[in-house]
């Protein structure tokens, strides 16, 4: 019979809740416990579509982790930062550049679009050191996948009018594919390091997946850029998770669902000296799927489809996906048009925009 015993891991004292007055985005809660029902998702697919036109993010509750699950995978989570040695961090560093994947750790100092060192990345296929809890990883990144990430692309597709699995069939779990679970840790930064970044840790930016999912924890430092231009702080809501569109939901929808525009800033003052270790799973399509729109779609012949390039020309999702992987911190950014678009490039023949 097999141990029910968990492998023990030290556990990971995250900051608490911020007590400071911030302006914060007034997101969406979707219940996603209700999607088990057809009327659940009847309502639901009109929640989200509210949702992701209105701010491109939004929460989700009632997932089907407790809390206590929740704070076991943050324990986790740090486990390659804190109990891994750098001379075995070394030896799986992520070769992004010059294969396009993330797969792996990236280094201190890393400059990751505005040149801040933001930890190490461990995915969750390298991670050698952390062995004794790769079965626990795996059943977390299994229950992203069929239990959040699924439901959230069933409603996306019922509310374009679509065959619900028409997403779920282009996100295969074993499908070749970079979809992973990700754990980023920030680290507390000097005066020095802040005035050289004016404060900004990640510039302004879109994810370049279909959805991405972040386990809510309490260090404030996400801000979404409103549709008025303005900069809204995320709240942290215990045990939810924050869900967002990127721009490969852009290129399916038809630039119906945009991805949003959000950066990581320095947090409010009495965060500022904690580390904020975050936990994402980071949805795309299989990498065969070409990137074009769902144009079978009512709602899309309806509102007109808005393509990001001709379909002739649209990428894969891995070509997608590698271009802009490798692209990190070796591209010639140019100065960008518009209002707050600080610096762009194209990657197959798609302006990317990053923002001040």
């Amino acid at each position: 019979m097999p141990s029910l015993t968990l492998p023990y891991v030290p556990h990971y004292v995250a900051a608490p809740p911020t007590k400071e007055y911030l302006e914060y985005a007034d997101l969406a809660i979707i219940d996603i416990s209700k999607a088990a029902t057809e009327e659940g998702r009847t309502a639901l697919a009109i929640e989200l579509r509210e949702a992701l036109l209105n701010h491109g993010f939004f929460y989700v509750v009632n997932h089907g982790y407790s809390q206590a699950q929740t704070a076991r995978i943050f324990d986790i989570a740090d486990v390659p930062f804190s109990a891994v040695t750098d001379g075995e961090k070394q030896r799986y560093v992520a070769t992004r550049n010059e294969t396009g994947s993330v797969q792996g750790y990236t280094l201190l100092p890393y400059v990751d679009v505005d040149g801040g060192p933001i930890g190490m990345r461990p995915s969750e296929d390298t991670q050698k050191p952390s062995i004794p809890i790769l079965p626990d990883i795996q059943e977390f990144s299994k229950h992203n996948h069929f239990n959040v990430l699924h439901p959230i692309l069933r409603l996306i597709a019922r509310s374009l009018e679509l065959p619900e699995d028409t997403l779920v069939n282009n996100h295969e779990y074993d499908a070749v594919g970079e979809t992973a679970v990700r754990f980023i840790k920030y680290y507390p930064r000097t005066e020095e390091e802040e005035t050289a970044t004016k404060n900004v840790w990640l510039k302004g930016h879109t994810d370049l997946g279909s959805i991405t999912i972040l386990w809510s924890q309490p260090v404030t430092a996400l801000q979404i850029q409103t549709r008025e231009g303005e900069w809204r702080w995320i709240r942290h809501m215990e045990n939810a998770l924050v869900v967002n569109a990127g721009d490969t939901m852009d290129f399916l929808s038809g630039g119906y669902y945009k991805g949003t525009i959000h950066r990581v800033v320095q947090p409010p003052v009495d965060q500022r000296n904690y580390t904020r270790l975050g936990i994402f799973y980071f949805a795309m399509p299989d990498d065969d799927v070409k990137l074009v729109p769902m144009d079978a779609s009512p709602v899309l012949q309806r509102v007109g489809i808005q393509r990001r390039c001709d379909d002739s020309e649209a990428p894969t999702m891995e070509q997608w996906r590698k271009a802009r992987t490798m692209a990190f911190d070796h591209s010639k950014l140019k100065s960008g048009k518009g209002k707050g678009v600080e610096e762009e490039e194209i990657i197959n023949g798609v302006v990317i925009k990053y923002y001040n």
